[in-house]
């Protein structure tokens, strides 16, 4: 049976709070240790009251610490915020406390508003053009000692220097990601839970275009999916009503913490809202553990995916994890003895 793993936003709930966004997502990795779950990462993203997740590598080292076996990683590290250096540096001290278990997933965007992003990066080189390759060849340079004997950086050493970086990844959206991770031999992860682009065309794309490399001899690709899975159909469209609330908010540029189904049940959707949530269930798996198997395997199947990823955008925290207990059944996980 297919590997499942989770990707976690920390998401904030009207009435919560940051704080106990961050601690749920504690208590739902250690949850996904026992259940079997492959991985689990968690994202980053800036100035967003609707995600506590801001600086992943700090929730890498306690996810790790309070888990005995599940890989943690970063869904991802948005590269162009950080200085090259400090990422190779802060991921090799997590794979050194925690060796063998450690991920280091990159993206590309910012994960924010421009501002914001200017905010990030006020004290490093900004650029208006995008220098993401050039970031990533510094961070690759850092592992493997390859400067030129003339630059600058040539006696500095990432540290610890006696630990290699962990296995990365290159998350992404597009035809683009798809054919960049193939070609620097890396793991590629689809997001599938928010791109307009073909999930199926990208992992192909990236299947038959990969070059083996240094870390990776073989294509890993890791398809990422939304899913509300309860009991029943009926229980999941409930649940549900928050995943099309959240999205009409953020098509309007409203980054607000999830509602409840019961607020989002009574808010005044437009025609136009109503055709939004229409086009973006599309891509959201909801119902029960044998409709979202029935409805996600196709996909598995036709984009020859290696693992899936699953992202829940549930209110309740309880039924979070039941979700995700679901999915573990469904897919007959072996449970942590």
């Amino acid at each position: 049976m297919i590997p499942l793993s989770v990707l976690d936003l920390s998401f904030v709930t009207e009435g919560g709070s940051g704080a106990a966004a961050l601690r749920n997502s504690l208590d739902l990795a250690r949850l996904a240790d026992r259940l079997g779950f492959t991985r689990y990462w968690v994202a980053e993203h800036h100035n967003l009251p609707s995600i506590a997740s801001s600086a992943p590598e700090i929730m890498i080292g306690q996810i790790a610490a309070a888990t005995d076996r599940i890989r943690v990683g970063s869904g991802g590290v948005m590269l162009p915020n950080h200085a090259p250096l400090m990422v190779a540096e802060r991921f090799k001290v997590l794979e050194a406390l925690f060796p063998g278990r450690i991920d280091l997933g990159i993206g590309r965007a910012p994960g924010t508003d421009p501002v914001t992003s200017y905010a990030l990066r006020a004290r490093q080189e900004v650029r208006a053009e995008d220098d993401f390759l050039e970031r990533f060849q510094e961070l690759m340079l850092w592992e493997s000692g390859g400067f030129p004997a003339n630059h600058p950086f040539r006696n500095v050493r990432a540290m610890p220097a006696d630990v290699p970086l962990p296995p990365v990844w290159l998350l992404g959206s597009s035809d683009y990601s798809a054919e960049l991770a193939a070609a620097i031999g890396a793991g590629f992860a689809f997001a599938h839970h928010f791109a307009s682009y073909d999930a199926v065309a990208a992992l192909t794309s990236y299947r038959a275009r990969f070059r083996p490399s240094e870390w990776r001899k073989e294509p890993y690709g890791i398809l990422a999916v939304a899913v509300v899975c309860a009991d029943s159909d009926a229980e999941a469209e409930r649940l549900a009503l928050t995943v099309d609330l959240n999205y009409v908010r953020r098509s309007k540029g409203e980054y607000l913490p999830l509602a409840s189904p019961e607020d989002a049940a009574a808010y005044p959707f437009t025609e136009a809202d109503r055709r939004h949530i229409s086009r973006n269930r599309a891509r959201v798996f909801v119902g029960s553990p044998d409709t979202v198997r029935a409805r996600l395997m196709p996909l598995v199947e036709a984009s020859h995916a290696d693992e899936v990823m699953i992202t829940s955008a549930i209110y309740d925290h309880a039924a979070r994890k039941h979700s995700y207990e679901l999915m573990a059944q469904a897919f007959e996980l072996s449970r942590a003895q």
